[in-house]
């Protein structure tokens, strides 16, 4: 029982990163029908604002020695203004485009990111271990023992997704931006100012970013310029699999897919644990071909059906 009770927390601590991420892209998504795989390099961006280059190009502790609540916000603010920088520049100039050459910006994007980080830090991957004290074990039980992190990250998450749902429902811009979601054109006849609407939705994708990179380094202790991308594949499956015209269905699919690479690599044999991406992702393809839609479709998504 304890055992399984571990797997779980596991489970919702990976799923909570996958949700947060995945909710980044759904966001931006469901705005400008824009899938931004350059999501992933903001987190990058934001575990990278950690340190400042010295002019021996050797990379020094700044940020990260600040306290956490100067830190933070600092992270957060580097990763917003970076979204904002990237929809600026590369997104508003081709916002009519047809979604293909949206798609083929988003990669250019990325790569540019990654090339400059390569260029600035090199590609050696460097230690950043910030919060030492999350890495101890909490004793919630007899024999069930759990990273501080790993409640930080699940506690951090549940507040974020609570406050996002609170925004949308409950406040007039949230109102806004869920009107342009589901009907861009009548929202803007409406009176909605897109510009403002689109920034904003990038300002929370890149805010996401930020707080998912403060607690990916505090998990891993380490800096690498594909940081980010790799979780930005794992949540676009999960954006795809919860849904993409719905920001629930995003978070969802976040959990379900955290839940089965923990599960995954808990009860699979040994010698088959090394292939654990090819089975969860067989595992997602069985499930989209059973719900090609989703597993929660929006009201967007019922419309166009």
């Amino acid at each position: 029982m304890t055992s399984i009770l571990q797997v779980l927390i596991d489970a919702f601590a990976l799923g909570s990163l996958y949700a947060l991420s995945a909710l980044a892209i759904g966001l931006v998504f469901g705005i400008m029908r824009l899938i931004n795989f350059a999501q992933g390099d903001l987190i990058t961006i934001g575990g990278y604002a950690l340190i400042v280059p010295s002019s021996q190009m050797v990379a020094e502790l700044f940020i990260g020695d600040w306290p956490w609540v100067a830190m933070v916000p600092a992270i957060v603010a580097i990763c917003v203004a970076a979204a904002l920088l990237t929809e600026r520049i590369a997104f508003r100039p081709i916002r009519d485009a047809d979604p293909a050459t949206l798609l083929i910006t988003s990669f250019a994007v990325s790569f540019f990111i990654q090339n400059l980080i390569l260029l600035v830090y090199t590609g050696r991957p460097k230690a950043a271990g910030i919060f030492p004290g999350l890495s101890q074990s909490v004793t919630l039980a007899e024999g069930l023992t759990v990273p501080g992190i790993q409640l930080v990250t699940s506690a951090v998450a549940i507040v974020l997704l609570a406050g996002l749902a609170f925004f949308l429902k409950r406040t007039r811009t949230g109102t806004e931006m869920r009107a342009v979601a589901e009907d861009f054109t009548m929202a803007r006849l409406l009176g909605v100012r897109s510009n403002r609407v689109i920034m904003l939705a990038f300002a929370l994708a890149g805010a996401l970013a930020g707080t998912v990179a403060v607690l990916l380094v505090a998990q891993t202790g380490v800096l690498d310029f594909r940081m980010g991308v790799f979780l930005a594949v794992y949540a676009f499956f999960a954006t795809v699999l919860g849904g993409m015209n719905s920001l629930v269905g995003a978070a969802v699919g976040g959990y379900v897919v955290g839940g089965l690479s923990v599960v995954l690599q808990a009860f699979l044999p040994d010698d088959l644990r090394p292939y654990r991406d090819a089975f969860l992702f067989g595992i997602v393809i069985l499930l989209l071909l059973w719900r090609p839609q989703g597993l929660v479709v929006g009201k967007a998504g019922r419309e166009r059906v």
